[in-house]
């Protein structure tokens, strides 16, 4: 399953109480779904909660039944209509439809609209005063139109329409409610997005989906903290990379010095150093000052080292290790 089909599962278990919330969810449905004007209503998903809870949503919202549904929908919406028609289906998806008329005005009307003009050029938002009727005409809008991409791959949530009204007075709504949208038009369609990983975890939160925001949290700890491994194995590689031609460089420079047959007239540190670089040629710079009795410090040991380099007529390397 998907994390958007996952996430709107979590949706559908919220109960269909309050008469103001239930009619702004369906509100929010109506707007984002395949077909709403004054003629009908065509809500087409795949995804067979969602197909469960629309029933019941519709009759809480509007007092009607659909004319036409899934009879698996009748089931598990524990409905049964005499009036409704054959079950209609669409390639394997869950149709739903109404064209009765009188349901029609009906709708039209208690959602503010006039039967005579297109029901869907504008947001009422005289229906969205209350914060809890905002959340669930949001979370309507994600049922219809709304789809998130699993996390682990990239933060990207997006709510799609066919109303160019709707969907520019939907990121109003959105940055009033501190949110503040994307937009962008794709197929004739008219798209509102977030990319940022903190504001979708808050829209789901808002709208009734606590656990997907949090699966997307952790999805994001994880993203990170394996960002940072990386980050840190490849600096560990690079710095190793370093320390190892370095040592190289350093052991030239003190073959160079005896072939020379200066080694031996150089003072005690250096030739201490010296002889210590060419018996240990694996240690790091750290680790090579450990071998000292007493130990010296990695400052004082990378100074006699580039002073043996300056004697061989070698270029200084420095050491990251």
């Amino acid at each position: 399953m998907s994390f958007s089909f996952d996430t709107k599962n979590e949706l559908c278990k919220l109960p269909v109480q309050r008469l103001c919330c239930v009619r702004a969810e369906a509100y929010g449905i109506l707007l984002y779904c395949n077909t709403f004007n004054p003629a009908e209503v065509r809500i087409v998903t795949e995804n067979q909660n969602f197909a469960a809870r629309l029933p019941k949503l519709f009759h809480r919202a509007f007092a009607l039944h659909f004319d036409r549904q899934p009879e698996k929908a009748l089931r598990l919406a524990g409905t049964d209509d005499e009036k409704t028609e054959t079950p209609q289906r669409e390639s394997g998806k869950l149709v739903f439809q109404i064209t009765d008329s009188q349901k029609m005005d009906h709708i039209v009307n208690l959602l503010g609209y006039d039967p005579r003009q297109n029901a869907v050029l504008h947001i009422n938002f005289a229906m969205l005063e209350e914060e809890c009727c905002r959340a669930s005409f949001l979370r309507g809008i994600f049922f219809a139109g709304g789809s998130i991409t699993d996390p682990a791959k990239r933060y990207h949530l997006e709510l799609t329409t066919s109303h160019l009204q709707a969907s520019r007075e939907l990121e109003v709504l959105l940055r009033e409610s501190g949110y503040p949208p994307k937009s962008i038009s794709r197929n004739g369609s008219f798209v509102t997005y977030f990319k940022q990983s903190d504001q979708i975890e808050d829209f789901l939160t808002l709208i009734g989906a606590p656990v997907a925001a949090m699966n997307m949290m952790s999805a994001k700890m994880e993203k990170d903290l394996r960002n940072s491994v990386n980050r840190r194995l490849n600096c560990d590689s690079a710095n190793l990379d370093k320390a190892v031609l370095a040592s190289q460089e350093q052991l030239e420079a003190i073959r160079r010095l005896r072939g020379a047959g200066m080694l031996e007239t150089l003072p005690d540190k250096l030739r201490q150093t010296a002889a210590l670089r060419l018996e240990n040629p694996e240690l790091t710079l750290s680790e090579l000052a450990e071998e000292f009795d007493p130990p010296v410090t990695k400052s004082c040991l990378n100074h006699r080292l580039r002073k043996l380099l300056e004697l061989a007529g070698k270029p200084e390397r420095t050491e990251c290790v």
